[in-house]
């Protein structure tokens, strides 16, 4: 706890909140990437107490609710077939996709089981020889290092009935996209921690320079998050566009090699479809030739389904930032975490989901009456 308490000092927070006060003298619109970030911003209130200048914009940086509804249907296909044992972590059986979710399958008599990590899938594998073991491999950068591993662990260990469905989306392609739009109204980013404990910072650089936009690496307790707040401001108050790295306990400029290298070998990089954003050219992996065989789309011939989100869930402008969650129609209405219409309401780390918890539920006057 002693770490804990200490990144979540209230006379430290005030300190850092009297700084942030101090140096902002325009309006900016910040995102925190990650959805552990955004969860943490709404349990302590941070958006409340900021300087009304400054705007924080939810970005797209939960693994569950970037997860394309068109893999949720291919792990449903999946998981309800005869012989087969699917295994995930428990955030994703909740996710609703077309139809129904994973809950669905295993009360119809699908073997969905709830695993605490990829290896104990490849372990079921190898109590069920008879079976194929699936393991629905989704997340960012920081969970795919495991994910890779265990890949390399059926192939090295000749465990022929393991496979892995991969929907593994990466950051930097989603930061380009973001800038990239239209519609863009982010000027600084809070970059994900755990993103950069496993992959390093050297891809973010070349990103503040391109788009002109300052980057600083934070974590997820509230004194970071705030830290993260108040060195943006500065550097969009001096016109500065850099990255800092502002988790120096958590990050190092290169990484880990280690997982680095395991990436490389096991996946490689690809076009990705984000829930609720579209596709974004190079934004993903998949399996690479050497472990296509462990592919479980190809292995269960499931790679031309395609689908249509719902028509009234608007989680993919939350997604983007466009909209706060509370300015959909349908949120806490048609939309609960008890019946989710969007992965933004059912995951842990969605903003929906954030916000219904945490009871930030008035709609403006505009949308209520939309």
């Amino acid at each position: 706890m002693k770490y804990l308490d200490e990144f979540s000092n209230p006379e430290l927070a005030a300190n850092l909140l009297d700084r942030i006060r101090t140096v902002t003298t325009r309006r900016w619109a910040i995102m925190e990437v990650c959805g552990g970030q955004t969860h943490s911003i709404i349990r302590h209130g941070i958006d409340q107490l900021l300087p009304d200048q400054i705007e924080m914009i939810h970005g797209p940086g939960c693994p569950v609710c970037v997860t394309p509804l068109e893999v949720i249907d291919k792990a449903l296909e999946i998981a309800a077939r005869p012989g087969v044992i699917f295994c995930s972590f428990g955030d994703m059986l909740r996710v609703p996709g077309s139809q129904q979710d994973l809950f669905h399958v295993k009360s119809a008599g699908g073997d969905v089981r709830v695993v605490y990590s990829p290896l104990d899938a490849l372990n079921i594998a190898r109590e069920n020889p008879d079976r194929q073991v699936v393991f629905f491999g989704i997340g960012f950068e920081t969970t795919a290092p495991a994910n890779a591993m265990t890949v390399y662990q059926a192939k090295r260990l000749g465990i022929e009935n393991f496979s892995l469905l991969v929907s593994h989306v990466l950051v930097p392609p989603a930061i380009a996209a973001i800038m990239e739009s239209p519609t863009c109204r982010v000027q600084g980013f809070l970059a994900a921690g755990h993103v950069c404990s496993v992959m390093g910072t050297e891809e973010y650089p070349p990103l503040a320079e391109k788009y002109r936009v300052p980057m600083v690496v934070t974590g997820f307790e509230p004194l970071d998050i705030l830290e993260g707040i108040r060195r943006t401001v500065i550097q969009l108050e001096a016109g500065r566009h850099e990255l800092e790295n502002a988790y120096p306990r958590a990050v190092m400029t290169d990484g880990n090699p280690a997982a680095k290298a395991m990436l490389r070998d096991v996946f490689e990089v690809t076009d990705r479809a984000w829930r609720g954003i579209g596709v974004i050219p190079q934004s993903g992996w998949r399996l690479s030739e050497r472990y296509r065989d462990y592919d479980a789309e190809q292995r269960f011939a499931v790679g031309d389904m395609h689908t249509e989100e719902s028509s009234i869930c608007r989680s993919g402008e939350v997604l983007q930032g466009l909209i706060k969650p509370h300015e959909c129609a349908a949120f806490g209405k048609e939309c609960t975490p008890r019946n989710p219409l969007g992965a933004t309401m059912v995951s842990s780390e969605g903003a929906c989901a954030a916000y219904y918890l945490y009871r930030r539920l008035d709609q403006p006057a505009e949308v209520a009456h939309a």
